[in-house]
């Protein structure tokens, strides 16, 4: 009878199995995605999976089969081509209710990046990241995904943050997502994926994903050592031809250029000194590939000129700057044209309601304020130079009077200047025997008076001639006089005659009103 009952209750066992293995085949497939993201933008990583408790499933977008059959389906870089209507059919043939999703072909408008640390990191270890919206930050909170749930980042903000830099707790899974938003949730963040490695090589690329038609750098990288001798990067385990240096560069990237890349590095450490170098690989990489978002177009004609033909109507536009390597710098400006002042790179985008174009390519501008200040300097200088010149030229030139103008009444009112009589050798006392004195005298005479006999003569009114003639020689090149009488020279002996100069042939007179036509000098010894 025990035996009996023991059976029994092993056939209902049975009969339970087989009930809910048939209930399970019989249960409908579901398609769930993780993490969840609301909306999903160009470059988004996130994992489709379908619960439909076989080993294989049959994956179907608007109901064309896809060749994929694993029951999670990872998409690393979400682009407008991944739109559309998901489902899956399990083994026994039972398809799931479809599943819509909605690539949007522009970016958030918040950034994430990495302020320090690396994309992937040694087990253990982490990273600080930097959330900046123009915006305000104000009710923001950021998400982390490590593969099975999604936990929140409590942030610490102030009512004007536009940006906070904050630090996630340690990494220990192999893969690990972050991404903001704000309260509506309507408002994110682009995603940054952080890897870790146990290894002591490990390759380096841009944590965000390649863009067709841009640049895509990958780096190997040994820790604690920049000494690497010899580097080979792969792709999907065949060797890339002239990878040997640590950095290898795809110039244009194509949609070809996704795979899984890794990089194999030669190299030692300095404390080293003996030993072979070591030869260590680096994990696999995951090399995801999106196609272009928008994208702003900046050109330079009259100003700088900002236009984005995919964008949306209400668009504004945002201006950049930045000079030399400092990061991009939000000026105030938000019209499609600006004018540009200070020297420096500027770029532009376009702005909507909950999001944005790509960066446009930096124009590099330079201001023409130092050419035009250097140019204006010169001329500054010259004329000046000019006026000094023309000044220096008029006195030199001038033709004012050196001595003033006497009315002529009657000759009693004028006192005679006294002859002084002066010996032959007064005015060569030291060598009056040296060679050539008289040809000197002879061109100093010729070149300081004028001979002039049909003038009558005057009285020259109450001067000495000795202080009458420096002046009139040390300044007679310099203007234009008049004298109310006749300067008289013998030889270069001045002579006054009350009413004539001695009828000598070697006497020179200068009459009043005759111009000064030549530069004078005292003769050298003359009083």
């Amino acid at each position: 009878m025990c035996h009996t009952m023991i059976m029994r209750g092993v056939q209902h066992l049975l009969l339970l199995a087989v009930f809910a293995l048939l209930a399970r085949c019989q249960q409908k497939p579901q398609v769930s995605m993780s993490p969840t993201l609301k909306p999903i933008f160009s470059g988004d990583l996130f994992f489709l999976r379908c619960n439909s408790g076989g080993s294989s499933v049959t994956w179907y977008i608007d109901n064309d089969q896809q060749t994929i059959t694993n029951d999670t389906w990872k998409i690393g870089a979400a682009s407008p081509k991944h739109s559309g209507s998901y489902q899956c059919e399990s083994e026994s043939g039972q398809t799931s209710d479809s599943f819509s999703i909605s690539v949007l072909d522009y970016v958030p408008s918040a950034s994430l990046t990495i302020r320090a640390g690396q994309p992937v990191v040694r087990t253990g270890s982490s990273v600080v990241l930097q959330l900046e919206h123009e915006d305000g930050l104000w009710g923001w909170k950021c998400f982390v995904y490590r593969g099975v749930s999604t936990k929140k980042i409590q942030l610490k903000l102030r009512n004007d943050s536009v940006s906070v830099v904050f630090q996630p707790k340690r990494l220990d899974v192999p893969e690990t997502v972050f991404w903001c938003t704000d309260k509506t949730e309507q408002n994110r963040s682009n995603q940054i994926t952080v890897r870790t490695s146990v290894k002591d090589v490990s390759l380096e690329m841009y944590p965000l994903p390649a863009v067709v038609g841009e640049s895509l750098t990958l780096k190997c990288l040994a820790w604690g050592t920049d000494q690497i001798s010899r580097t080979f990067f792969y792709k999907n385990n065949d060797i890339l031809p002239g990878s040997h240096s640590s950095t290898y560069i795809i110039s244009t990237v194509t949609e070809s250029a996704m795979g899984r890349y890794k990089c194999n590095a030669t190299f030692t450490h300095k404390a080293r000194t003996e030993g072979p170098p070591y030869e260590v690989a680096s994990d696999d990489q995951d090399v995801f590939v999106q196609a272009p978002p928008m994208k702003a177009y900046l050109s330079a004609t009259t100003g700088l000129s900002c236009s984005c033909p995919r964008c949306p109507e209400n668009s504004f536009y945002r201006w950049y700057y930045k000079n030399n390597d400092q990061p991009w710098a939000v000026m105030d400006n938000k019209q499609a044209v600006m004018m540009p002042k200070a020297s420096g790179t500027y770029a532009c985008r376009a702005v909507w309601n909950n999001g944005r174009s790509s960066l446009s390519i930096g124009y590099v501008y330079q201001s023409p304020t130092p050419i035009l200040i250097g140019v204006f300097i010169v001329l500054v200088i010259l004329v000046l130079a000019a006026v000094v010149f023309f000044i220096w030229y008029k006195k030199r030139n001038a033709t004012g009077r050196i001595y003033e103008d006497m009315p002529l009444r009657s000759r009693d009112e004028y006192e005679k200047l006294q002859k002084r009589a002066q010996k032959e050798g007064e005015y060569d006392t030291l060598h009056p025997e040296a060679p050539g004195r008289q040809k000197k005298e002879a061109t100093l005479k010729q070149r300081f008076t004028l001979t002039i006999s049909s003038h009558p003569p005057v009285l020259l009114s109450g001067l000495d001639y000795q202080q009458a003639l420096r002046p009139l020689l040390l300044v007679a090149g310099l203007g234009r006089a008049r004298c109310l009488g006749y300067l008289c020279y013998l030889g270069w002996r001045p002579q006054v005659e009350a009413d004539s100069c001695p009828a000598r042939t070697d006497v020179s007179c200068l009459p009043s009103g005759a111009p000064w036509a030549a530069a004078v000098e005292a003769p050298s010894g003359s009083d």
